[in-house]
């Protein structure tokens, strides 16, 4: 049986989990973990991240409704990052896009490449 006790987090407890969509490949965002925030994941399917502006829980898409559904979860080799397949209602990022890795360094400088998607949709 899984133990995120298992993991290797750092010095606030904390473990990188990247959201990707499991549908598409695509990367969706980068948020923090702790082994409570894993194990409640594990256990609703509902993707809990730790907030470390709030210092607290934060089930995506509570507020927002842009909820993301875990798929699977998977732990990269050395056990000090998370990969987090979901099912994504809405946009990812809180600017209304659908991923929060909107802007690329293209010939030194900043494109916007992808808009917010319109609050309708």
């Amino acid at each position: 049986m899984f133990d995120p006790a298992s993991l290797k987090y750092d010095a606030d407890s904390l473990i990188p989990a990247i959201a990707q969509d499991h549908h598409t490949g695509e990367v969706l965002m980068m948020a923090w973990m702790n082994a409570e925030a894993v194990a409640q994941t594990l256990a609703t399917g509902k993707v809990t991240y730790w907030s470390r502006s709030r210092q607290a829980f934060w089930i995506k898409g509570e507020s927002s409704g842009h909820v993301q559904k875990l798929v699977e979860l998977r732990v990269d080799c050395d056990r000090d990052c998370l990969l987090v397949l979901v099912d994504q209602t809405g946009p990812a990022c809180h600017t209304n896009r659908q991923s929060c890795f909107y802007t690329a360094i293209r010939g030194g400088d900043e494109v916007i490449i992808m808009e917010p998607q319109n609050p309708s949709s």
